[in-house]
């Protein structure tokens, strides 16, 4: 095993974190949270919607009466203690108030990807066991409630039970519904609430213990299928509480964020981090560069929170150069919008060089926003209270020793309480530690260096793709002998998807016809941006027994270099 520092030898490689009591946080259930922040935010704005022309304006008040209703029509409903509850949205004042009000009842929520594909839809209802479905009916292109139906055509009929989701009673939409069709309107779902007394919902909120499932979502890892990751209530609301520390917030935080409150990174550092503070979340549904700078200009942002390849397309709008961002506040010097005329850094930075997944709910090591640059030193953090890290022999599971490159493995309080279908011993070590699959080793100063991934996940955009399910579909298609994706640097996606494809003999396959197909199979972030196709024998040169992705990717930057150079 590769040692980075000799005089590291004599301590094992394994860190603790403070103890969570020092961290000073508020009640560890969602409802509980969302009680408290209330209580102390009332009348002040939680979030403004802007859809049509209409402008929706909530103070923390409103957010908790909606999401009482919410708990209210679900406990009209017979939905129970651990009852999962599936929301299919975009960012919108709904989102919060099903999620919220979901926990209020003592149910489960299962935010759903509105990215999702056919086919990812259906996996997920199958294997998460929904027993009621929220659902935003169009969202940019799609129509949900014509997908739905299509994967299960009983839909259409109002009195029929799914055979296809069988624990699956209840389906309300946002927008239009289908005539004579099992799906109620959203006026219609919330009208159940008035069976249900506000009393009732707020005795099942004080049933609800930090140590009960919280939600369940969904992160392509290292499978050909998205994992379904079990969250406690506690592991959710430890980070809706800490991020506001981390990110030094004070009450001034108005937030814009495009991307999916159902991804666990913008549901705990932005959604989290805002409300904690008592700020203002600017939702917006669909990401629209030009309307973004509309949004920031007019509703005063502190806090713009987005990915890379988002602010290239900001920087690219007709309106940039006449946007007013003189309120950012919140904005750190080494992201591009910061080169913005009206931008004014106050010195704020936003707290990097951390590490963490879904299965702990955002990070696990880091460090606060205040942390001086000099003292970080490219490494990833201190374990975060109440964490334990370890780094262990890949192969045999022994603990390394500190500079020792190895496996990282961690537990912690915010660790998910399992996956989805698969036994506890699978997902977890015989000491209860969750192994990552990522590389890294421990310094003398008690930080995690992260060096990337043993497994061959794709970061791309912020988001995780697993090369195994986007290989399975290529190889579907007719004329495909071998797909294997790859994650290939880029500067604004961070990786960028590359397929690699053998033809089968005579076939004659094009990039445009793959591009198509994968685009009804798969989510729009999962599309290989280029397809390199290659002859057997290239594939033979990292061993054709089992090919081998560091190769494999080295082989790729070979052959897109060579095709840049080509005139």
């Amino acid at each position: 095993m590769q040692t980075v520092m000799n005089q590291s030898a004599s301590k094992p490689a394994l860190i603790h974190g403070p103890p969570l009591e020092e961290e000073g946080l508020g009640p560890l259930t969602l409802p509980a949270y969302l009680q408290r922040i209330t209580i102390s935010y009332a009348s002040r704005d939680a979030l403004v919607f802007y859809e049509d022309a209409r402008i929706i304006r909530w103070t923390y008040a409103d957010l908790w009466e909606r999401a009482t209703e919410v708990a209210r029509a679900l406990l009209a409903l017979d939905c129970g203690k651990d009852s999962r509850i599936g929301i299919l949205m975009t960012n919108r004042p709904e989102w919060l108030a099903a999620v919220f009000g979901a926990s209020i009842a003592g149910c489960v929520a299962v935010p759903l990807n509105t990215f999702s594909t056919e086919p990812e839809l259906d996996y997920m209802l199958k294997v998460s066991a929904v027993s009621v479905l929220l659902v935003e009916r169009r969202v940019a292109k799609k129509d949900f409630a014509a997908m739905l139906a299509a994967l299960e055509p009983g839909l259409l009929s109002q009195n029929a039970r799914s055979l296809r989701y069988p624990h699956l009673r209840y389906l309300a939409l946002i927008g239009d519904v289908p005539i004579g069709s099992a799906f109620s309107s959203w006026a219609g779902f919330l009208e159940r609430a008035k069976s249900i007394s506000a009393e009732l919902a707020k005795r099942t909120a004080d049933t609800v213990k930090p140590t009960d499932s919280g939600a369940i979502l969904f992160s392509s890892g290292s499978t050909a299928t998205p994992k379904g990751i079990i969250n406690s209530q506690r592991g959710i609301a430890i980070h809706l509480w800490r991020w506001r520390r981390l990110s030094a917030f004070y009450d001034d935080v108005r937030c814009w964020t495009p991307n999916g409150f159902f991804w666990s990174g913008n549901f705990a550092c932005a959604l989290g981090a805002t409300l904690t503070a008592g700020g203002c979340l600017l939702l917006q549904s669909i990401f629209d560069p030009e309307e973004a700078l509309d949004l920031m200009t007019r509703e005063r942002v502190t806090f713009p929170y987005a990915w890379p390849h988002q602010w290239k397309q900001v920087m690219e709008a007709a309106n940039w150069a006449s946007s007013d961002l003189s309120s950012v506040r919140y904005l750190d010097p080494d992201q591009p919008l910061s080169s913005h005329p009206t931008i004014h850094l106050t010195g704020w930075r936003e707290p990097s060089f951390s590490y963490g997944s879904t299965e702990t709910f955002t990070i696990t090591t880091g460090y606060p926003s205040d942390a001086p640059r000099e003292t970080m030193q490219g490494a990833h953090g201190y374990a975060l209270g109440g964490n334990t890290i370890k780094i262990v022999d890949p192969l045999s599971g022994e603990l390394l020793k500190r500079g020792e490159r190895g496996e990282i493995a961690v537990k912690g309080p915010t660790l998910m309480i399992g996956y989805l279908g698969v036994p506890p011993e699978v997902a977890f070590d015989a000491n209860g530690f969750y192994r990552t699959g990522d590389a890294g080793w421990i310094d003398e100063q008690d930080r995690l260096h992260f060096e990337g991934r043993l497994s061959t996940v794709i970061k791309t955009g912020g988001a995780n793709v697993s090369p195994l399910e986007v290989d399975a579909v290529l190889e579907s298609f007719a004329g495909v002998k071998v797909a294997r994706c790859v994650g290939i640097p880029d500067d604004a996606l961070g990786e960028r998807v590359v397929a690699c494809v053998v033809q089968a003999e005579g076939a004659k396959v094009f990039a445009e016809q793959l591009r198509a197909f994968a685009a009804t199979k798969l989510a729009s972030y999962k599309l290989p941006r280029q397809f390199l196709f290659l002859a057997e024998s290239d594939l033979e040169l990292t061993g054709s027994a089992k090919i081998k992705p560091a190769e494999l990717r080295a082989l790729a930057l070979r052959k897109l270099a060579e095709a840049a150079r080509t005139p």
